[in-house]
Order: structure tokens, then sequence, then C-alpha cells
């Protein structure tokens, strides 16, 4: 049995009958609930939903982006992937206040905090006559670089540096105290959230080794249920099937909590169909890179990802972009 398209298709539904109807940030508006929760157990099959086509690179490719500590949505966007274009273009960020950083920069969210919470961007002195900025003496004391307006800082110049490691931490946690309880890698920073071209939807999520098999859970504050989910339960699970091959463990559990869990407006006349749609049985997801070290972890691509037996309904046709 399908269990995840099942719990999927309910909180679907629920939103379509029970939700409330307001208009939010994007200025589209959406249908919401409080509250949601999704458990899947991993051992049954990979969390994709079959009752929508729906593409595991993306959420590969983004999810390790972020594992890696990407900041630059340009690297995204050579792979053809370019959810994030809306949120890091130049007016975008402008409105945001980050006037400084890069076109295609995301600014302290995400992978920044996932390798470096709390850190800071490296300050370097390369190039700074075509540049156009000045090494000056800040109020603290140290040297600073301030563009003179004649140009910026590339995005060299705003490379992660510094803070906590959580990927690290979390990697040698698991290993070194297989019984604890604090196995835990959080994106929300109050101090840099303004410095984030937007704030992470989801926020936490947390390990346990229980019998012999990983589990895991995530947290979202905000979610867009046809469009970004599905992205997030794969995500989600591949860093499970990972860390726990990692470990030389068997994948365990995924559990999901959701709060502010919607629907957008320019989406319901498609999950009014899709809530009718029969799933089938779930595909098998199998790794086949070996991983022995946190570099093995982290060079994971694409390629070593086989999925097995996926059959699911169409997606839809001329379906809107999604909100920023």
């Amino acid at each position: 049995m399908n269990s995840f398209d099942i719990q999927y298709l309910d909180t679907m539904y629920r939103i379509l009958e029970t939700g409330v109807d307001r208009p939010d940030r994007t200025g589209i508006g959406s249908r919401a609930i409080w509250g949601a929760m999704v458990d899947v157990d991993l051992a049954d099959g990979f969390p994709i939903p079959t009752t929508r086509k729906t593409f595991f690179r993306i959420a590969f490719e983004e999810t390790w982006w972020m594992l890696r500590g990407g900041v630059d949505t340009k690297q995204l966007e050579e792979k053809k992937i370019n959810i994030w274009v809306g949120n890091t273009t130049r007016e975008f960020l402008d409105n945001r206040g980050l006037k400084h950083l890069p076109e295609g920069h995301m600014g302290k969210g995400y992978g920044f905090q996932w390798r470096h919470f709390g850190g800071d961007y490296q300050k370097t002195i390369t190039d700074l006559e075509w540049r156009g900025a000045s090494l000056v003496m800040g109020a603290n004391g140290q040297m600073e670089i301030v563009p003179d307006g004649y140009g910026k800082p590339s995005k060299d110049y705003y490379q992660p540096i510094g803070g906590v490691d959580q990927v690290w931490n979390l990697l040698q946690g698991l290993k070194n105290d297989p019984n604890g309880r604090r196995h835990i890698i959080s994106g929300w920073n109050p101090q840099q959230l303004h410095e984030m071209a937007l704030p992470p939807c989801h926020l936490y999520n947390q390990y346990q080794i229980l019998d012999g098999r990983l589990n895991s859970s995530f947290v979202m504050r905000s979610h867009d249920w046809l469009y970004g989910g599905p992205f997030n339960f794969m995500g989600y699970a591949m860093l499970n099937i990972a860390i726990a091959k990692y470990l030389g463990l068997e994948p365990g559990h995924l559990t999901y909590f959701g709060n502010d869990v919607h629907i957008y407006d320019n989406q319901i006349e498609m999950a009014k169909i899709q809530v009718t749609r029969e799933p089938y049985p779930l595909p098998k997801m199998t790794l086949t890179k070996d991983i022995k070290t946190m570099d093995d972890l982290l060079n994971i691509q694409y390629e070593d990802w086989i999925l097995e037996g996926y059959e699911a309904h169409p997606d839809f046709k001329n379906k809107p972009s999604m909100a920023i």
C-alpha cells in the first residue's frame, strides 16, 4: 500500500475542504490549514508522488547544493533548475535591503546556515581596482572593503566563512553518540534573517538511530503543498538514505511536521483533480555510491541514484508559475 500518497492526498483534501482563503505576501492568495503530519517508512518505498508525475533530479540538486553550503543560485540555473531565480533578481534583493549582494546570491539562508551557522562572508582585497572598492578602517578597528560606486564585489567576495558546520557536527554526533537525541540541523537563525533573500521554509531537521535504522524528520513553517511539497519530501528522504549508508544503517522513518500548509489560489483546480487520482505503488530508490567519508557524501551526483518502478499519473499542462 502506498501510504505516502494516501497521506499526501489526505492533507491536500483537508486544505481544499477546510482551509481558509486569505491574501498573502505573493499577491496570489492561498487556502491554508494549520498543522499537518506525514510519516512514511522508507523501507516501503521512496516518497515521490504517483498521482502527479514529478522529477527527483530537482529535489536532489537543490538539497545537495544546500548540503555543500551553496549560496550562488546561478549554480542551480546552470543545471536548468530555476526555482530560485525570482527570489534572487536584482530587484528582489534590493527590495529586501540586500543591495550589496550580487544578483543570484541567496544571502545567509539554507546552505549558509547548514555549513556556517552564524558565520560571515569571506572578505578579500583581490581585484579592488577594477571593482571600484577601497580598503578602509571599519568601526570595529578592522580593515573592510567598501565599494566606491564604480563596481560591486563579485560573488567570490561573498563566499561563506566561519560559523558552525552543522552537517559535520551531525555526522560526528551520529557516529559518536548513536543513542543521542540532539542530532539536529537548524536553518532558522533570528540574528541573520534580515541577511537572507528568503527566511527558510524548512527550518529544522532531526535524526535518530533506533534498532539499526536511521529515522529523520523535518519541520516546515510555511509549505506550498502542491508545488514545493513533493521536492521537500524527496530531498529529505535522499538525505536519510545517504546518511544511513554513511553510517552503515538502514533507512527508517521520515516524518514531516507542517505548520502553515497551503495551496495557492492558482493551483486549486489542479489540486481538485489530483485528489481524485488513485495512487500507484511507491518506487524504490537506490544510492549506488559507497559513502565512507563526509566528502563522499558531499560529492554524491545525480547519476549515483537509481529510481526503479516509478509509475505516475501525468503532470498538469500549462501550470502557473511557482509563487515567489
